[in-house]
């Protein structure tokens, strides 16, 4: 029995091996261009991100807003307290649901606690109506 035991372990061990080889060979075109389609992917329209509120992008981890008229602004939608992902914003607030943090939608800063670390901003690019990462 010990036989069929060590072979097995020696063919999954070299499954394994082979499954690894072939990923690192084919992981770096794919993550390149991961990260290319990602850049120019539209995340929303201007029309979608309403003055002095917000839309909160989950698929992305973002928080994107209109402080003012033509002006927008993106946020890491994980607030800096627990981790929790903000709800939404309005009246120029981005609010987390978790323990009630505000944040300034216009730049992330904190206005109410618990959480003490403003939202990191994250590059967007506006073109035509459509914004995506810069």
């Amino acid at each position: 029995m010990s036989g069929v035991a060590r072979r097995t372990v020696v063919s999954a061990a070299g499954a394994a091996g082979l499954a690894a080889a072939l990923a690192a060979c084919g992981g770096g075109d794919t993550e390149d261009k991961g990260t290319e389609e990602q850049a120019g992917a539209t995340l929303a329209r201007t029309g979608d991100i309403p003055v002095g509120g917000g839309k909160v992008i989950a698929g992305q981890g973002l928080v994107i807003t209109q402080p003012k008229a033509g002006e927008f602004k993106a946020f890491s939608s994980k607030c800096t307290h627990a981790g929790c992902a903000v709800s939404g914003v309005k009246d120029g607030v981005i609010v987390c649901p978790c323990h009630q943090s505000h944040f300034d939608a216009s730049d992330g800063s904190v206005k109410s606690g618990p959480a003490t670390s403003p939202l990191p901003p994250t590059p967007i690019q506006v073109v035509g109506d459509e914004i995506s990462l810069g």
